[in-house]
């Protein structure tokens, strides 16, 4: 049987997560804020802030115990940029190889576009599209590092074991995608069986990905590595684009798995290795 503190921290961290969705749902069906020119859903990633330092107030916990320890913050976020940048970077080269060994090849453009799913939308070069871009990421990645790898890692950890916690709080995460596939079908852009695929897709490496970004904050003692780390995955593919002369971003599906499973792998064995030492000197 369930412990029932058990129960109530699940049920607490519940209660957070569905408040944070409601509001996710609210803007991604009614306000649509990122198919304006914002072209980032914020509404509900500021909101979802100001709940996780209310949250936070209320159980007492300090900013460091829910992962904004000052201790290395800035190493941390600066590792966790170059990190992402990296792996990225060979995701881009593997990319370019294959569609210049078909001849296709073009060129590499900066721009910034909305990323949908399984492709991008808009071509803006202003300076101004590109703060607007950097500044709503710098949001996400506050939030959603904030609630799931913060606030819910240390609500659950009062109960369960690193693994455990990181494993219910990343499949939250990986749910929390769901609603980008969602609105597509009800907006006509998607076929129930591609909605389906879409979304077991985008649940499945959200989830994986959320797991890497918990096991950054448990070897780092942080969450800015894995901030790091996530605005660059985030951004990247919004201003960094692949020209063919099929057109943009026709491999950008699998631009992004390669750099997510490299950067899985890679944390995966750190994680593994630091684990290790620390069993030996414990």
């Amino acid at each position: 049987m369930v412990n029932k503190k058990n129960q109530r921290v699940v049920l607490l961290v519940l209660s957070i997560y569905l408040v944070c969705f409601a509001f996710r749902i609210f803007e991604y069906f009614v306000l649509r804020t990122d198919r304006t020119w914002v072209g980032e859903a914020v509404v509900h990633k500021l909101i979802g802030i100001l709940v996780l330092f209310i949250c936070a107030g209320i159980l007492h916990f300090t900013t460091a115990e829910i992962g904004f320890s000052k201790e290395r913050a800035l190493f941390n976020l600066c590792r966790g940029l170059a990190f992402g940048l990296c792996t990225f970077a060979v995701a881009y080269t593997v990319e370019c190889l294959i569609i210049n060994s078909r001849g296709n090849f073009d060129s590499l453009k900066l721009y910034v576009s909305t990323y949908a799913i399984d492709k991008n939308l808009g071509n803006n070069t202003s300076l101004l599209f590109f703060l607007i871009c950097i500044a709503g990421n710098i949001i996400n990645v506050l939030m959603e590092e904030g609630v799931f790898r913060g606030l819910f890692n240390k609500i659950l950890s009062q109960k369960y074991s690193f693994i455990l916690s990181a494993l219910i709080a990343s499949a939250l995460f990986g749910f929390w995608h769901i609603v980008g596939p969602v609105r597509n079908f009800f907006d006509g852009e998607s076929s129930m069986a591609g909605t389906v695929a879409n979304a077991i897709m985008l649940v499945f490496t959200s989830a994986l990905v959320g797991f890497k970004f918990a096991m950054l904050t448990k070897i780092t003692g942080s969450i800015f590595m894995g901030m790091g780390d996530h605005f660059v995955n985030n951004t990247i593919v919004n201003i960094l684009h692949v020209v063919s002369k099929n057109g943009a971003d026709q491999m950008m599906a699998v631009r992004v798995a390669l750099a997510q499973s490299l950067s899985f792998i890679l944390v995966l064995i750190w994680f593994a290795m630091s684990s290790s030492r620390n069993r030996r000197t414990a």
